[in-house]
């Protein structure tokens, strides 16, 4: 609380290091999301499986899903930073999205995959750790 000049008060936002880590996560995942929907729909022969089909979708199907969902994680990741309380929630629900489709994704490229799980569990982790009214 700060005291100002005529007497009033003030609330500060409370300010949260975690916040900041986590926007700035969400925004490499979804920069990761991206790189694999561009490769995903540029370059088919790239990824590991033979048999061009991943669960129920070929790699075109899986390079828009992962188009789309790194570029709305990257505005999330915006968001998140700007301290915006919906981005949080969305944050968590598209880094459970990508986690379960990265476990789909894993016969393809597990490397990446792996990667890309532990990072969504770290941020899941990031947004919802810090005080309620916490801004990034």
């Amino acid at each position: 609380m700060t005291r100002m000049a005529h007497g009033s008060a003030r609330h500060l936002p409370q300010t949260s290091g975690w916040l900041t880590f986590a926007g700035t996560l969400a925004m490499v995942i979804g920069a990761f999301n991206v790189i694999d929907g561009l490769v995903g729909l540029f370059n088919d022969d790239y990824y590991l499986v033979g048999n061009n089909k991943i669960m129920v979708f070929d790699f075109t199907a899986w390079g828009w899903f992962w188009l789309i969902l790194g570029a709305v994680q990257i505005a999330v990741g915006a968001g998140i930073i700007a301290g915006r309380m919906w981005a949080r929630a969305v944050g968590v629900l598209f880094a459970v999205l990508a986690a379960i489709g990265h476990i789909a994704f894993l016969r393809a490229f597990p490397l990446w995959s792996v990667l890309t799980i532990a990072m969504s569990i770290l941020l899941i982790y990031a947004l919802t750790a810090p005080p309620p009214r916490a801004r990034g």
